[in-house]
């Protein structure tokens, strides 16, 4: 969803996990083995991406609340739709623009939300050794592979209730996240939106083309 605004992906050819090894900065091992990797492969995550803008597509699903009421579940762990103006957002993997305890990682009472006073020039840079208010190291509010999903049940309920369901950007091979369709109502359109070619096990109609482009022609369907 976020590559048309210049962010690159973690999967992907070229992707963040080509360069930053993703058992060193998203797995607990890799936490507990080194954070200040860990924090330094974050800190610059959000200082590379802080200048960056939604792109169409997020403004085109916002612009959908005129008119419908519209949940993101979103595996992306930027904030791009909060900036787009969508009101109603479940993050899935986490927000890259918030801190937690590294003991008791949900609990919202010990968020720190970036930017932050005193956290570099950009309030974004967390220091090596910041404490949670618990006492506990700050760690990044993202799940890490091998940590449960804490919004999966939000995220099944919403999909259980559409009257119709977008997929945007997405191989369906990442779970639990990709299971989400099976929870949808039979005879609920379903329309993906990827330039490549999915393997869906649902029927659905599928745009190929990017995130953008493809928002415009579920609009124009949806507004007849």
């Amino acid at each position: 969803m976020s590559v048309e605004s210049g962010l690159t992906t973690f999967r992907d050819a070229g992707g963040l996990w080509d360069n930053y090894p993703v058992e060193r900065v998203a797995t607990h091992e890799g936490w507990e083995a080194n954070p200040n990797y860990v924090n330094d492969f974050y800190n610059m995550l959000r200082t590379k991406y802080k200048d960056v803008q939604p792109c169409e597509g997020h403004k085109l699903l916002a612009e959908l609340e005129k008119d419908y009421d519209v949940t993101i579940v979103t595996q992306n762990v930027d904030a791009l739709h909060e900036a787009a103006g969508s009101s109603k957002i479940i993050h899935l993997h986490g927000e890259l623009m918030k801190m937690c305890s590294s003991k008791d990682v949900d609990n919202p009472r010990y968020h720190v939300t970036l930017p932050h006073e005193g956290f570099g020039e950009t309030g974004l840079e967390v220091p090596h050794g910041e404490k949670a208010g618990d006492g506990s190291l700050l760690r990044p509010y993202i799940v890490f592979f091998g940590e449960g999903v804490p919004n999966m049940y939000d995220a099944i309920t919403e999909a259980q209730k559409a009257d119709i369901f977008i997929i945007i950007g997405t191989s369906l091979n990442v779970y639990p996240a990709a299971g989400l369709v099976q929870y949808v109502r039979p005879g609920t359109p379903i329309y993906l939106i990827d330039p490549k070619p999915v393997a869906a096990k649902t029927d659905m109609t599928h745009l190929m083309c990017g995130a953008s482009e493809g928002m415009r022609k579920v609009k124009e369907i949806l507004m007849g």
